[in-house]
């Protein structure tokens, strides 16, 4: 596939596709950028993003990473510890790109707070709240942050300081979830009015949790922490919502658009080890053929379980090897 096939395959969205083939062909070194702001402990889910970082490094883009540790203040997270919060997400994050497998040489790691309290950034702030309504801004912030019943003003703000991120990171392409599209059509409307232009907005899906909501940093019972042990991404997959027959769920999910991506990346097959006495084990080249004998129920809700397990354990190897550091900063941050 060409670079543009690439960097589509697997989003739900991309806002400038046109804009997006001519960057390919314009610009020799065009800029990506992400953020992730410091919030709950980092999951499973993270790597739906890394895998397009990484399709984005092997198109020839450089990508930063912003650590948005204001922006996490701004989505609640206690002062106290957002520096703690950000010393692990710098450990741990390059763990997670590391593990995709991809030369990171043209890969940055950005923290929010070097380049956002600069007198240019907080004028541009001040500006853009000056044609924004407080409406508009909390509608763009709805899915992103919690506003719960009584929203703060911080979350009103995070969306400008996301759409000024990036004029000021310099960047081409803004990569995000599906949950941000409200900012990113916010960004494209109101940096223009600064005399910015617009970016292109690039979104992945969000993976359902292992409980049918959205994977999510702050409810446990959706997720499976990168921190989390192999015993313990075992116990929570089997516990995981899995009916037989039915594809729509969080571990064929994840497998559609981590593992299988990754697998047929490296020219790999899925295998589910199962003994003899049982079938022996299953193999898959492609996730339709997973899906199709899932549905017809010749792949059986634990098998697929132990295989997804597995390739999840795989993983985070990289991040258990790291596990003494992470744990004592992780308790630190949280």
């Amino acid at each position: 596939m060409d670079n543009f096939e690439l960097i589509k395959r697997n989003t739900d969205e991309i806002i400038g596709e046109e804009d997006l083939k001519t960057l390919l062909k314009k610009k020799k070194k065009p800029v990506a950028y992400l953020g992730t702001a410091p919030t709950g402990r980092p999951h499973v889910g993270y790597f739906v993003w890394a895998l397009k970082v990484a399709d984005l490094l092997k198109a020839g883009f450089h990508v930063k990473i912003l650590l948005a540790d204001l922006h996490a203040a701004l989505d609640n997270t206690p002062w106290s510890v957002l520096e703690k919060r950000y010393v692990f997400y710098s450990k741990i994050i390059p763990l997670l790109i590391q593990a995709m497998g991809v030369n990171t040489k043209e890969l940055e790691f950005v923290k929010g707070s070097e380049f956002q309290l600069e007198k240019d950034y907080v004028l541009d702030l001040f500006k853009i709240s000056s044609f924004v309504s407080v409406h508009d801004s909390e509608k763009a912030a709805s899915e992103v942050v919690k506003m719960g019943d009584s929203p703060k003003l911080s979350g009103i703000i995070y969306p400008l300081m996301q759409a000024l991120d990036e004029e000021y990171l310099k960047c081409d392409v803004q990569l995000g979830g599906t949950d941000q599209r409200k900012i990113m059509v916010l960004a494209r409307e109101y940096l223009p009015k600064l005399g910015y232009e617009k970016r292109i907005e690039i979104m992945n899906p969000l993976l359902p949790g292992l409980i049918g909501k959205k994977m999510s940093s702050s409810i446990e019972g959706t997720k499976i922490d990168l921190m989390d042990s192999s015993k313990k991404v075992q116990k929570k997959v089997n516990s995981a919502d899995c009916v037989a027959g039915d594809p729509d769920n969080g571990l064929m999910s994840f497998l559609k658009h981590v593992v299988m991506t990754l697998k047929e990346d490296k020219k790999e097959n899925f295998v589910i080890e199962r003994p003899e006495k049982f079938g022996g084990n299953l193999e898959y080249s492609t996730y339709s053929e997973i899906e199709e004998d899932f549905i017809s129920k010749k792949l059986h809700p634990l098998d697929l379980k132990n295989g997804v397990a597995a390739e999840i354990i795989k993983l985070l190897s990289l991040i258990e090897e790291n596990r003494g550091e992470l744990e004592k900063l992780s308790e630190e941050a949280y």
